[in-house]
């Protein structure tokens, strides 16, 4: 039964911890990709495949399509007792990196860890989570989220005169939170959904099992799910997955800011997108109509990127743009995205369903990163901007249009709406020929 324990406080915090990782690993590599260029010698090719492969795109891709279909077959708690073991292995291999092999290793297998992390995460949060408080925790998952540049800035910022070894270090901060986050994961009981619907699966017989992707795919209702929330991450993830790795850049290139300055602005930003994940989302989220509530957060992220690209870089326009996409980033898609990916599927196949989505979304933003830097130098930041504000108005289109009614409402009800009140989920494979699935 979902929302037991509390309302699942304690297990929000204890696994939030890992959208911290998350973006913090991102965030340390990002920041430190120049350092070790200039100390590897790297090419353009290497520095590229090292954002490639890192948790910002593909490496959390493929963990997530793996994790998700453990997590499901195995149990959330799976995923906790072996997953930030293999996050703080590959965190070691950075710290000691003393070539590039080793650097790249690091990088694809945190990577790994931060994608397997992600589905479990977001419907262990669900499960225990009380219906009138799961956008409530996953908001604090998104606070997380959001503290894990806000933080690696700031120490970026103080260890900068140690150079490469700064770099380094803030990744040995990364594996004393991972440790932190480890213990406290390995003592949390598992998610009671899960223990039912696994007790449920060992009663049927072998004939009656079917491979939960079979099942996934085979039904009208998951795969225009599936649509509608790839839709509403993907495009708006574009965005900002390029935002997050070469926005400095940006800044510094276009907007003529020195390092410092644009290290400013990324780091007022991501607070302005914390206080938007805690006082908005979490705060407002089960209160207020999804619907709307999406609207503002999309359209907010549409304006700033309209100011960005045609008022200017201006101190002015830069200060708005920070504050409209910091805001909408903390009550936009990737908090709703969170909360209805754990909502809209069935507990059998709740995490490998998300590992799906994500291995979408993410590897998209591997391709996407590629492509935007060249569309940046060739065609100029007027053109870039126009593509990133016809993407965000993609993602605004279709969750506004589509968003769910499940606010207030168990697990158990959302899918029996959606699939009708026996256990079993019609498919169009189960149906005679010629008969249509009616959702």
């Amino acid at each position: 039964m979902s929302g037991q324990s509390s309302g699942g406080k304690k297990e929000t915090i204890a696994v939030s911890l890992t959208n911290y990782l998350d973006s913090g690993c991102i965030v340390a590599g990002a920041s430190g990709l120049t350092l070790w260029a200039e100390h590897f010698g790297l090419s353009s090719f290497s520095v590229g495949l090292l954002g490639a492969l890192s948790a910002n795109a593909f490496g959390a891709a493929v963990g997530a399509l793996v994790g998700g279909h453990l997590s499901d077959k195995y149990g959330r708690k799976f995923i906790y007792t072996y997953n930030l073991l293999i996050y703080m292995f590959g965190a070691l291999f950075i710290i000691f990196a003393m070539n590039f092999p080793m650097l790249l290793a690091g990088f694809l297998i945190m990577g790994l860890s931060v994608g397997a992390g992600v589905p479990a995460s977001w419907s262990y949060i669900a499960e225990m989570a009380h219906p009138d408080s799961r956008a409530h925790n996953i908001g604090i998952s998104q606070l997380a989220w959001s503290l894990g540049p806000a933080i690696i800035f700031t120490l970026g910022v103080i260890l900068a005169p140690l150079g490469l070894l700064g770099n380094r270090l803030l990744f040995v901060s990364l594996v004393v939170v991972a440790l932190v986050a480890w213990i406290l994961q390995r003592q949390l009981e598992e998610s009671k959904d899960w223990a039912e619907e696994n007790a449920r699966q060992a009663t049927l017989q072998e004939s009656e099992k079917a491979h939960p992707y079979r099942d996934l795919f085979s039904s009208v209702v998951n795969r225009k799910s599936i649509a509608f929330l790839v839709g509403v991450y993907l495009f708006w993830n574009l965005v900002a997955g390029a935002m997050g790795f070469f926005m400095p850049f940006v800044y510094e290139t276009v907007g003529g800011l020195t390092n410092s300055q644009a290290n400013m602005l990324q780091a007022a930003l991501w607070v302005l997108t914390s206080l938007g994940s805690y006082f908005g989302f979490a705060k407002l989220g089960d209160k207020v109509d999804h619907r709307k509530f999406y609207f503002v957060g999309a359209l907010l992220a549409v304006a700033s990127w309209v100011v960005l690209t045609y008022v200017g870089m201006s101190w002015v326009g830069l200060w708005v743009f920070v504050i409209l996409w910091g805001i909408s980033a903390g009550i936009g898609a990737q908090a709703f995205y969170a909360l209805w990916a754990s909502e809209l599927f069935p507990t059998k196949y709740r995490g490998g369903a998300q590992g799906v989505m994500f291995f979408l979304v993410r590897g998209s933003c591997g391709v996407w990163s590629i492509i935007f830097p060249i569309i940046l130098a060739n065609l100029g930041f007027t053109v870039a901007g126009t593509v990133m504000i016809g993407l965000l108005l993609v993602s605004l289109v279709i969750g506004t249009v589509w968003a769910p009614k499940t606010r207030g409402k168990t697990l158990e009800q959302i899918t029996q709406e959606r699939y009708g009140k026996s256990e079993e989920i019609v498919t169009e494979m189960d149906l005679p020929r010629g008969q249509e699935v009616s959702k």
